[in-house]
């Protein structure tokens, strides 16, 4: 009897794993993109795994390494939640504010030099990826005098983030 309920759940499981599961699908009949999602121990790492990651494309280029900047990551903190709220990634806040205004009001005693936004549900490494796939946001990564950046993204209940990235000298 014990090997015959052995053979069955044996069975049981080798029959579900041949079972494939179908991606679930837009409206549009394509599958959806799987979703990220930005945990409470994943997020402390977030912005040191897109800092390294950008230190070692800058250092690949002979340019300098940036640091991390509170203000610039309080900027972009702000505009990730308001791109949100808009439901469309843009430079431009609701009140109107550039990016510049934001930096400014951050308190950020630098230069702004540029700013990289998207509405996505892929991770950090994904969008730092499509980043520099596109000239225009490579070259606000990869300014030569870019000497701080700020990072930061709001995750919607959906999934899709809003990420925003900030360079200063």
């Amino acid at each position: 009897m014990t090997r015959l309920t052995v053979a069955l759940i044996s069975l049981m499981f080798a029959l579900t794993a041949c079972v494939g599961t179908q991606p679930a699908l837009g409206p549009d009949g394509k599958p959806l993109p799987p979703i990220f999602r930005i945990t409470k121990r994943n997020a402390a790492k977030i912005q040191f795994r897109v800092l390294d990651s950008v230190n070692a494309l800058r250092k690949a280029s002979g340019l300098q390494p940036v640091q991390l900047s509170a203000q610039l990551t309080a900027a972009a903190a702000t505009h990730s939640r308001d791109m949100s709220i808009q439901n469309r990634p843009w430079h431009f806040g609701s009140d109107g504010s550039s990016p510049i205004d934001r930096v400014k009001r951050a308190g950020y005693p630098g230069q702004f030099l540029g700013e990289n936004i998207s509405e996505t549900y892929e991770s950090d490494v994904e969008t730092l990826a499509a980043w520099m796939q596109e000239a225009d946001t490579r070259a606000v990564i990869m300014n030569p005098n870019a000497r701080f950046m700020g990072l930061s993204w709001f995750q919607e209940p959906s999934g899709k983030i809003w990420w925003t990235q900030v360079f200063g000298s």
